[in-house]
């Protein structure tokens, strides 16, 4: 049995299931996923069908793009038809899926391997005991109608950018929301700049990626995490993460981390059409 975790989806169903081929990934076979399950690319429904049939067997945590999708459907809205997210909307199984969805984790801890997994980023002041509760704390609120309802309302924003402990309310679920699924940079007292984009070493000066930040509590936790398809490069050693989105949907690769023995796999956009996985060995 082996476990993989791969790196961000985003719609690209062929694009998994030709890593998943390459993988010769069996029913034994374990996966953790990075997050932003869905948009941008063409097949989200059918990667939504493809991994909720999966089980037990695949692991995900929500990332930005997926927590959009579960506000669309809240709030009876289409999107920026580029997301490619009306065909989740208007399925026949679309509410089983988002009620699956909803479901998944914001932050996960893989007991066989003591690997931390989350889409984004972590505060500097969190520890991987704070990571899980609080993540805990925004996925007991997705699976309550009333209280997702109330939270999607207010979810979008980027404020507060630091994170305190004395933060409460809808604010603390935001600035919890904001560091898990759409962090990248901040500065040394962990003031975040949500809206950045590129690599690292394009960053203004004070702003180093989250897991460079010196004092980070989660130093000697491994950490793998999606999200930011600008980074340059997949492992960084001397902090102990793995950043395994490089970029599928954007004509770059999609990217498996063996957690067994830290072997890297991958296919290219557009080249690798795969083996259909409808029936796994």
């Amino acid at each position: 049995m082996a476990t993989y975790a791969i790196g961000d989806i985003q719609g690209c169903l062929q694009g998994l299931q030709a890593l998943l081929a390459k993988l010769r990934f069996r029913r034994d076979d374990r996966l953790l996923l990075t997050g932003d399950l869905v948009a941008r690319g063409p097949d989200s429904l059918e990667t939504l069908r493809f991994i909720s049939a999966l089980g037990a067997q695949a692991v995900s945590v929500l990332g930005n793009h997926d927590l959009h999708l579960l506000a669309l459907a809240q709030r009876g809205e289409r999107g920026d038809p580029e997301d490619r997210l009306g065909e989740v909307l208007d399925a026949p199984d679309g509410d089983r899926l988002l009620h699956w969805l909803r479901r998944q984790r914001m932050a996960y801890r893989d007991p066989a391997h003591g690997v931390l997994m989350i889409h984004a980023g972590l505060a500097p002041q969190w520890t991987q005991r704070d990571t899980l509760a609080l993540a805990a704390e925004v996925e007991a609120v997705l699976r309550d109608e009333a209280r997702c309802r109330r939270f999607i309302d207010g979810m979008y924003g980027d404020e507060p950018r630091q994170w305190s402990d004395q933060l409460r309310g809808i604010e603390r679920t935001r600035c919890t929301v904001n560091i898990l699924t759409r962090a990248r940079v901040c500065d040394a007292a962990g003031r975040f700049d949500f809206r950045y984009k590129r690599g690292p070493q394009d960053a203004p000066d004070g702003l180093l990626p989250w897991f460079a930040v010196p004092g980070r509590r989660t130093r000697r936790t491994p950490v793998i995490f999606g999200h930011w398809s600008t980074l340059g490069q997949i492992r960084w050693p001397s902090y102990k993460v793995h950043g395994l989105d490089t970029g599928y949907v954007w004509g770059g690769r999609l990217t498996a981390l063996r957690l067994d023995d830290g072997a890297l796999f991958d296919v290219a956009a557009g080249r690798a059409a795969g083996t259909p996985m409808a029936a796994l060995p």
